[in-house]
């Protein structure tokens, strides 16, 4: 008997585990880790959607506040625009009304003038006419009415009408205007009437 059988008792052999058994045993758990696997993908992958969702709403809300501050904007400036033309027209408006206003009364101040200048022995009745053009003066004052300084200036056409043309008088600069036959009257920039004048050539 060699040495080999005798070292072998029968019934004692130990079986070997074949690789087939190896694998098949390892397969469940390889699977196992496969799916964990999976669940944590998928669950990333949900977290990923949800921030993207997230965002993406992010977004739209700062796109709409943007255009809600930009049409703000437009309001506020379309508001001022229309406050300021509003207190142009109405301003306008009343340069108008206070225009033809004085217009009409510029005559009757005329001929008091007129008689304020004229010779006369009653002293009472040309103070009474010096205190309406006063009056009339503080009035006009009042309404932003200026009269045009026309005299000794040089001829305007802007601010005077001249109906006649007379030689120089001494020490008068050609040009100028020498006599004023109607003053004229003005409110800011608008001319009210013309001041009629005689102009030295």
């Amino acid at each position: 008997m060699s040495e080999e059988a005798k070292n072998t008792v029968p019934g004692t052999e130990q079986p070997e585990t074949a690789p087939e058994e190896k694998t098949a045993a390892a397969a469940p758990e390889q699977a196992a880790t496969e799916e964990d696997k999976k669940k944590d993908g998928g669950w990333f992958n949900k977290k990923a959607r949800e921030m993207e969702a997230v965002k993406a709403k992010l977004d739209a809300a700062e796109k709409n506040a943007a255009q809600a501050k930009d049409q703000l904007l437009r309001m506020a400036a379309e508001y001022d625009n229309y406050r300021k033309r509003s207190t142009r027209e109405a301003d306008q408006k009343f340069g108008d009304g206070v225009s033809h206003a004085v217009e009409k009364i510029i005559p009757i101040l005329d001929t008091r003038d007129m008689a304020a200048n004229a010779p006369t022995t009653d002293e009472n009745y040309k103070k009474g006419v010096v205190m309406t053009l006063d009056k009339a003066a503080k009035a006009l004052e009042a309404l932003h009415v200026e009269e045009i300084e026309v005299l000794g200036k040089p001829f305007d056409p802007n601010f005077m009408n001249a109906v006649q043309q007379i030689p120089a008088p001494d020490g008068q600069e050609s040009g100028t205007v020498v006599t004023v036959f109607q003053k004229g009257y003005k409110l800011g920039d608008k001319i009210i009437r013309h001041a009629t004048v005689v102009v030295a050539e």
